[in-house]
C-alpha cells in the first residue's frame, strides 16, 4: 500500500470477490458539459449460452484486469509519470460501473398513452434510458454494445439518450440490476419499473385492473406526477407504496467511477488570502451530487471512503472532499484503479496534475500557481 495512504476497513472489503457480484424526470434530461469521449470500450452480453445456462453474463473473451485496489502494480506513488492503465490488455465496461453510471443518468419509464385500438384505450410502453451531453456519444454507445440491444436517439440540441424497449430486450436490462443492484433511491424506481413489466408479461395490461394498477405504480415511479389526462381519468386511485430497501453500501467501486462520471466533479478552487505571500490560495475538491432524498447514502460515503463531510442545500446535497492528503491518498488512488470513461476523464487528468504540483509545493510559487490557474481554465465548462 503507497505510503500514507489511510483506508477504513469498508473500502478494503470492496476488493474482495469482485466479479463475483453482482431517476431523472423522462421530459428533461440534464446536459453536464463536463462529459466528453470516452475510451475504445468493447462489452457485450451473451443472450444465449449453454455454457451460462441462458444467463445473462459478460463474454467469454479473456481479459487482464487488475482487480485488487492496492495491488502489487500499484506498489508506487499514484503520480509516478507511468499509468496504470498500460496494465490492461483491453479496457471494457464493469457491470459495475453501468449501474453506478445509471444511479446518476438513467430513468425507468413507464408511458401511457390513450389509444382507442386497445380494450382498456390506453396502450402501455416501458422504456429504460440514459441520457448524456452529445460530447458522451461515444460513452454511450460503449453502453449500447455492452447491452446489446437498444437505440441511441438525438435528443436536443446538445444532449443523445440510449433507449432499450421491448419486453425481450427489457429482459437484459432486469437480470443485469438484479445482479448488480442500484444503490440510490433510483433502485425504487427500478422495482416499481419491474412490477410494470411483470404485469405486462402476463398481458395484465390488457385488463382494467392491471391498467389501475400501473396507473397507481406509475403515481409513485420518478417524480410521481401524473398529467393531467390521466389524474382525469383515475382520480380516485392511490399511488402504489414504494418497495422496501435494505442495505445500499457500496460493494464494488467500479460502483463509483459509474456514478462519479455521472455526478461527480473534480474542481480545483482558488480564493484571495491575506495570510498567502501569494495572496492566493489553492484547493481541490472532489464533489458528488445527489438529491436530497439520497442524503443518508452521501453521509454514508464518509464511513465508506473514510474522508470527506457532506453538505446540505435547497433540494439536494454534496458529498466533498477537500483536505489535500485524502485528495492524495485516497480519492486519487480510487480512480488510478477504477477508470472513468466520460469527459470527467479529461478533467480527472488536469485534477491530479494539479494535485502534482501542491505535492510538490509548486501551488507556494507564483510560477506554480499561474500553472495551476491555467489547468483550471481548461476544466469542467471550460473544456472545448
Amino acid at each position: 500500500m503507497p505510503e500514507g495512504i489511510v483506508i477504513s476497513l469498508e473500502i478494503l472489503g470492496l476488493v474482495q470477490g469482485m466479479g463475483n457480484r453482482g431517476s431523472k424526470s423522462v421530459s428533461f434530461i440534464t446536459v453536464k458539459e463536463q462529459r466528453a469521449d470516452g475510451f475504445s470500450i468493447f462489452s457485450k452480453y451473451c443472450k444465449v449460452c449453454p455454457k451460462c445456462q441462458g444467463n445473462l453474463v459478460f463474454m467469454h473473451s479473456i481479459r487482464i484486469v487488475n482487480t485488487n485496489i492496492y495491488s502489487n502494480n500499484t506498489q508506487r506513488s499514484f503520480f509516478s509519470s507511468k499509468s496504470t492503465s498500460s496494465n490492461y490488455s483491453t479496457l471494457w465496461l464493469n457491470p459495475n460501473y453501468v449501474t453506478g453510471f445509471t444511479d446518476g443518468e438513467g430513468c425507468f419509464f413507464v408511458g401511457i398513452y390513450s389509444n382507442s385500438k386497445h380494450k382498456t384505450n390506453y396502450r402501455i410502453k416501458s422504456t429504460f434510458q440514459i441520457g448524456v451531453h452529445k460530447k458522451d456519444l461515444a460513452l454511450l454507445e460503449q453502453i449500447k454494445l455492452f447491452f446489446g440491444v437498444g437505440n441511441i436517439t438525438k435528443l436536443g440540441a446538445e444532449s443523445v439518450q440510449f433507449r432499450i424497449s421491448g419486453l425481450e430486450d427489457l429482459n437484459i436490462i432486469i437480470n443485469h440490476f438484479d445482479n448488480y443492484p442500484l444503490l440510490t433511491r433510483k433502485l425504487f424506481d427500478y422495482l416499481l419499473f419491474k412490477k410494470v413489466l411483470n404485469l405486462m408479461k402476463q398481458e395484465k395490461h390488457l385488463t382494467l385492473e392491471g391498467l389501475n394498477r400501473i396507473v397507481s405504480i406509475k403515481a409513485t415511479l420518478n417524480r410521481g406526477i401524473l398529467s393531467e389526462k390521466l389524474s382525469l381519468a383515475f382520480p380516485d386511485l392511490e399511488p402504489a407504496l414504494k418497495p422496501e430497501i435494505k442495505d445500499r453500501k457500496i460493494q464494488d467501486l467500479n460502483w463509483l467511477a459509474g456514478f462519479t462520471d455521472a455526478e461527480g466533479c473534480f474542481f480545483i478552487a482558488l480564493k484571495k488570502s491575506p495570510e498567502s505571500k501569494l495572496g492566493e490560495t489553492v484547493w481541490l475538491r472532489f464533489i458528488l451530487t445527489q438529491h436530497s432524498k439520497d442524503q443518508e447514502f452521501l453521509k454514508n460515503l464518509i464511513s465508506t471512503l473514510n474522508c470527506g463531510r457532506y453538505i446540505s442545500k435547497s433540494g439536494y446535497g454534496k458529498f466533498i472532499v477537500e483536505k489535500f492528503t485524502d485528495v492524495r491518498s485516497k480519492i486519487i488512488p480510487i480512480f488510478e484503479e477504477f477508470k472513468l470513461h466520460s469527459i470527467k476523464s479529461k478533467n480527472y487528468e488536469d485534477f491530479k496534475k494539479a494535485a502534482l504540483l501542491m505535492e510538490n509545493k509548486a501551488h507556494l510559487t507564483r510560477e506554480g500557481l499561474d500553472e495551476i490557474k491555467k489547468i483550471k481554465g481548461k476544466m469542467n465548462r471550460s473544456r472545448k
